[in-house]
């Protein structure tokens, strides 16, 4: 990790540094995407078995890309009851914490005949990508999953890929069984964001797509973006720990190697008022990489995008946290509530020593589906509110219309637009003529 002193141009450096990871830097992928989309687009089924059989080396017809219901038995029975359990628990705080997010119509009427409110619809059908393989996470199942169903969505359609033996990762479908997915396909990649966003002969076109997934599937729901709604193009994993003199240096470490072991192009940022605190972390670092598993690729990260960055106040230290904008931010001081409430910029914020970021990502119940690369200046986690699309409610008796008419034919004469004036009119043309 490197270690700097805090000034306006180390900040700059390191937002610059940070935003070469987003998914829009990987443009020359772009072509090779397309191809796969405009195949599924124009051949359907075929296209999608054929790059299944490329792409993951299964083979994949009309009678078995649905998973079955003895598919999923079989699942459970290979999945260890202990994990099911887990799973069950989580999915019980995920499904209270987003139950809070739901909304609801409403109407506001008022003496003279005005009826004003706002229809609150559930999407009809949503997509759910899940990687396959060795980067199966049950985890963000339930977290894509659930909001959708908390909404209110009939149709839950699950995509991920197959093994070579045509079988899906165990866990993934038990979790997905658990969550309420209605149907589960086995495709995966981009041909698999094509069939959701265009439909083919054995899966229907859907109105959103939501989940994570490697640079192809980025760039395929980009791509897609207009013909489907998208949750959003999520890049490499983050964690900012905001932290003073009072934190535990040990836990600090462990929780900045938690993210940085996803991929080598994680990102792990300390940023402290205490230069000793920042030694003291540098250390249990380096104790941690004698004994971790993916030490290797941990080590990437932290060379490339892990930094400790040291303030001469808390005020500097808040302000570069808010420009950095972390998908995960850890506030380790005396008083993190206070601090927590001059945080502008952040996917979810963690409070005090025993609120570790693996926390929210399997268990606690807020989304783990979080903005990532600076856009957490403004967007939000994954939710309810993703899932519902809203419906404005206009009613005006004749008796509200008649004393603001002129009102709006004057406006609408300013913006000469004289239909618009005219479409008002014309329902007190006989009055005004008297």
């Amino acid at each position: 990790m490197k270690t700097l002193k805090i000034e306006k141009e180390t900040t700059k450096n390191i937002l610059s540094d940070l935003l070469k990871r987003s998914p829009n830097q990987y443009d020359s992928y772009a072509g090779q995407v397309q191809e796969i989309l405009d195949a599924v687009k124009t051949r359907g089924d075929g296209a999608l078995f054929e790059l299944t059989k490329k792409f993951d080396g299964c083979d994949i017809t009309a009678d078995t890309v649905m998973v079955t219901k003895e598919e999923i038995a079989a699942a459970y029975e290979k999945v260890d009851d202990s994990l099911v359990d887990v799973i069950r628990k989580a999915l019980a705080n995920i499904r209270e914490y987003h139950v809070k997010q739901k909304q609801y119509s409403w109407f506001d009427s008022k003496p003279d005949g005005t009826i004003l409110g706002q229809k609150v619809t559930a999407l009809s059908s949503v997509g759910v990508y899940v990687p396959g393989g060795k980067a199966a996470y049950p985890s963000s199942v339930l977290m894509n999953i659930v909001p959708a169903q908390v909404a209110g969505v009939k149709k839950i359609v699950m995509v991920t890929p197959p093994d070579k033996k045509g079988e899906v990762t165990p866990a993934t479908l038990v979790a997905a069984n658990e969550a309420g997915a209605t149907h589960i396909y086995k495709v995966g990649g981009a041909q698999a964001i094509g069939a959701l966003a265009f439909g083919t002969e054995s899966i229907a076109k859907v109105d959103k797509i939501v989940g994570p997934g490697n640079i192809y599937v980025a760039l395929a729901k980009k791509a897609v973006y207009g013909h489907v709604s998208i949750d959003s193009i999520a890049g490499p994993s983050e964690i900012l720990v905001l932290a003073d003199k009072t934190a535990n240096p040990r836990f600090v470490a462990a929780d900045l190697l938690s993210q940085a072991e996803h991929d080598e192009l994680a990102s792990a940022i300390l940023v402290t008022t205490s230069a000793g605190l920042a030694v003291q972390v540098e250390k249990e670092i380096e104790g941690f990489l004698q004994t971790l598993s993916r030490s290797d690729i941990i080590r990437k990260s932290l060379d490339n995008f892990g930094y400790i960055l040291v303030a001469d106040t808390m005020e500097e230290a808040i302000e570069v946290a808010n420009n950095i904008a972390s998908e995960h931010l850890e506030i380790v001081t005396e008083n993190p509530f206070e601090i927590m409430t001059k945080i502008q910029n952040a996917g979810a914020i963690f409070l005090g020593s025993y609120s570790s970021e693996p926390l929210g990502d399997y268990f606690a119940g807020p989304n783990h589906v979080l903005p990532t690369n600076g856009t957490a200046k403004f967007f939000s986690p994954l939710g309810v509110d993703d899932f519902i699309k809203k419906s404005s409610i206009i009613y005006y008796s004749k008796e509200a219309l008649q004393p603001i008419h002129r009102d709006i034919e004057s406006f609408a004469g300013a913006e000469r637009l004289t239909a618009h004036a005219n479409s008002i009119a014309v329902r007190f043309e006989e009055e005004d003529h008297e």
